[in-house]
């Protein structure tokens, strides 16, 4: 791939993202692109000893909807991805885990943002209280890795990030369908 120099220009900085406005050439002609740069966000996939995974029902503003959801957060200004997966789980859930094991990265949408997500696995949990960020509705939803799939395969569980991570430890940690 050609290396393109671009010329950004803030169009919004807010407290998580900001907005620049992209100018580059290609083929003779100057092309613009709207991109939301984003720091990251971690989540993590909390399974419980006797195998159900745990979940979030998490009000979501931007959508106007509650979405069943892996807990998940913006990293902080220089976080480790995997120290920001397991402070969201305690934040969001109450449990603490024994082990946070990398299972993937993906782009959630590489066509307009930055957004670089970093997903975990979370095993010896132990609960505690949660400490949920002022005007966060959540509630912990546990339920089987059958239940979510079935949630995914029905609809009632959209979330993308949510849905990438489900697939991914169906597929490839559970070993469930691989080479089929």
């Amino acid at each position: 791939m050609s290396s393109t120099a671009y010329r950004d220009e803030t169009v919004f900085d807010g407290r998580r993202i900001r907005v620049i406005r992209r100018r580059f050439e290609f083929n003779g002609c100057t092309h613009t692109h709207e991109v939301v740069v984003h720091p990251g966000v971690a989540v993590i996939l909390p399974v419980l000893d006797d195998g159900r995974i745990v979940l979030i029902y998490n009000q979501r503003y931007a959508v106007g909807q509650e979405l069943i959801e892996v807990p998940a957060g913006t990293l902080e200004p220089g976080e480790e991805p995997a120290a920001c997966a397991a402070r969201e789980l305690a934040e969001e859930t109450g449990y603490r885990a024994g082990h946070v094991t990398p299972l993937m990265t993906l782009y959630s949408s590489p066509g307009i943002t930055t957004e670089h997500t970093h997903a975990f696995l979370a095993t010896g949990l132990v609960p505690g209280p949660t400490a949920h960020d002022s005007g966060e509705q959540i509630r912990v939803l546990p339920m089987t890795l059958t239940e979510a799939l079935d949630g995914i395969r029905t609809g009632r569980i959209t979330d993308g990030k949510t849905v990438a991570t489900l697939l991914y430890y169906d597929r490839f940690v559970r070993g469930a369908g691989v080479g089929a």
